[in-house]
């Protein structure tokens, strides 16, 4: 007995201790989160551009969160343009350095970046760009420096835009698994690779002019920082004239050809910092920390803006997911806020749930209803991506962002042919006709199916008259635009699917001159846990992000895209308005 109750003496001791250290080292963190000198900004700084990890539109961090520094740090494209605004009005930040390589962001996103980059220029302060590597996005952002140069022996890629889709029929065949298909829309393509082994017209044919679209795009914005005429620059990506660091000199596409060290020499004479000297930097990450704490806009009066990014999916979402429980309650909050005199509605998915897209439409009708609602699409707002937005009083797109994919399906895995080979046979026992409705070790009945493609049909008819709704067209030319096919932001407005090509800034403008606002501050929504809630919530939580943070760092970023896209793919229920394939544009 007494062994006992010194056991329990002692490990009650230890939880006790172990307890006082924990909250003498969170006294320590919320006083470290509460210090304002923790990023300090000297005089002829260069703010450091160097973005290596995948950027989101928003984070939705809190930066009172005294526990932020015990996780990797994220920065939003929120904070990134806030943070080139600030930086453009800071007497301390001479100038932008952009070093970035392998840039993990959207085209719609590149393309936010380097305009708050052209506003930062407008300032008179310099941009200047180097790297080892340049990729074609890479390139695109650092065009709009005021000088780019590369390593000697480095390399840049430039010859045009393209894409790769894979099929998976002959794979279904062999292994006996294969996706049972049910889809309405000849431009459906997201279900394509599980029919057939080769591209549907259709689909090449939407896929090309897709990528022509955003190409010309770029090479509009290159020939206004390059001075390289679009024809020139067609001529150098065909040729593949910028293939090798001389090349692309004689080409235009690079100033010169220079050593870290040697560009270093450019960055001391451009801020008058002598060659023994050190350069004073800040890296986009420490100077996010800052420029958070400073607030460009301000005012009693504020517009909302709410960020859906990610697939959809039935549920509360996150910061990677769209969920109907985060966003229709964000749309409450704003809508019930006095304070709140305008919505801004920020999209950045592919769709997905098209029951979730409906529920967050209807919520959308009522916000409307209110208040103005303006929406801004990002990199994709397609299928359920469109969907939930459609309903807005004006959207804006950029020019980039791939959007329309007006269409819906369903898929179903079948495992009859495997489960016949390997010797399993299921049986099944009912009270009713359709009680036993599908087996996935039973081939799909004709009546099962032709069950599954009515509700496909009356969700499109419903889709199509959402979107007519919005648009202020008839079905019928809804549908013309529709059948799952894919737009360019350019070509969305010319077929009046969006009504202006924009920005998030052109968005919220639009939203604070509909409601009459002259001063005004912005609202973000929503607020996300924080790792430390998630991690007291669920002890194993921060194991398995570290567990994907290993998978990731071994097989790659291109890798772990596809296993998530995988997974993602056995988590999808019921009918989807999804964007008809995964589209990874290099």
């Amino acid at each position: 007995m007494n062994f006992l109750r010194n056991l329990l003496a002692s490990i009650l001791g230890s939880l006790v201790a172990f307890a006082i250290i924990m909250g003498m080292f969170f006294i320590f963190l919320i006083l470290m989160g509460n210090s304002d000198d923790g990023v300090v900004v000297k005089k002829n700084s260069i703010l450091e551009i160097g973005l290596m990890m995948p950027i989101l539109d928003y984070t939705g961090k809190d930066e009172a969160d005294p526990f932020a520094a015990l996780w990797a740090a994220e920065i939003g494209l929120d904070e990134i343009i806030h943070a080139i605004k600030v930086a453009k009005e800071d007497d301390d930040i001479e100038g932008i350095s952009i070093t970035t390589s392998f840039l993990q962001a959207g085209m719609a996103q590149t393309r936010e970046i380097r305009e708050a980059l052209l506003d930062f220029k407008a300032s008179g302060k310099f941009i200047m760009a180097h790297s080892d590597f340049y990729s074609q996005k890479d390139y695109y952002l650092a065009s709009v420096a005021d000088e780019v140069y590369m390593n000697p022996v480095g390399a840049l890629d430039f010859k045009g835009l393209a894409t790769e889709v894979l099929y998976y029929k002959d794979l279904q065949e062999k292994t006996g698994i294969k996706m049972e298909v049910i889809r309405h829309g000849k431009y459906k393509s997201a279900v394509e690779p599980f029919l057939s082994n080769t591209m549907s017209e259709e689909n090449r044919t939407q896929l090309k002019e897709l990528l022509t679209s955003i190409w010309d795009v770029m090479l509009d914005d290159l020939s206004a920082s390059r001075n390289i005429a679009k024809t020139d620059l067609n001529i150098i990506a065909d040729t593949l004239g910028g293939r090798t660091p001389k090349l692309a000199v004689a080409s235009g596409l690079l100033d010169g050809t220079l050593h870290f060290d040697q560009y270093e020499g450019l960055l001391k004479e451009k801020v008058g910092v002598g060659e023994d000297e050190e350069l004073n930097y800040v890296s986009l990450t420490d100077y996010v920390q800052k420029s958070n704490r400073q607030k460009i806009q301000t005012g009693t009066d504020k517009v909302a803006v709410i960020y859906a990014q990610g697939e959809i999916f039935f549920g509360e979402g996150g910061k990677d997911q769209i969920g109907q429980g985060l966003i229709v309650d964000a749309l409450k909050k704003a809508t019930k806020n006095e304070n709140v005199k305008a919505i801004v509605f920020r999209v950045d998915s592919p769709g997905g749930s098209a029951l979730v897209s409906d529920i967050i439409w209807r919520e959308m009708q009522l916000a409307k209803a209110v208040k103005p609602v303006v929406v801004s699409f990002g990199n994709v707002a397609a299928s359920g991506g469109y969907y939930i937005g459609v309903g807005g009083d004006k959207i804006f797109a950029e020019p980039t962002t791939i959007t329309g994919s007006i269409g819906v399906f369903g898929t179903i895995p079948n495992i009859n042919e495997l489960a016949k080979n390997v010797g399993i046979n299921a049986e099944q026992v009912g009270t009713n006709k359709n009680s036993v409705d599908y087996s996935l070790f039973e081939p799909m009945s004709d009546s099962f199916r032709k069950v599954v493609l009515e509700s496909i049909e009356e969700t499109y008819g419903t889709f199509l008259e959402r979107v007519a709704q919005g648009r202020n067209m008839t079905v019928a030319q809804v549908d013309s635009l529709a059948q799952g096919r894919v737009w360019s932001g350019v070509d969305a407005k010319a077929n009046g699917l969006v009504d202006e090509l924009g920005n998030l800034d052109d968005a919220i403008a639009a939203a604070a001159e509909m409601a009459g606002l002259e001063s005004y501050s912005i609202r973000q929504y929503p607020k996300y846990k924080t790792d430390f809630e998630r991690f007291m919530e669920n002890l194993g939580g921060v194991k398995a992000k570290i567990g994907q943070e290993l998978i990731q760092e071994e097989i790659g970023t291109e890798a772990y895209k596809m296993l998530k896209e995988f997974k993602d793919l056995s988590k999808q229920e019921g009918i989807q308005a999804k964007m008809p394939f995964s589209l990874n544009i290099k």
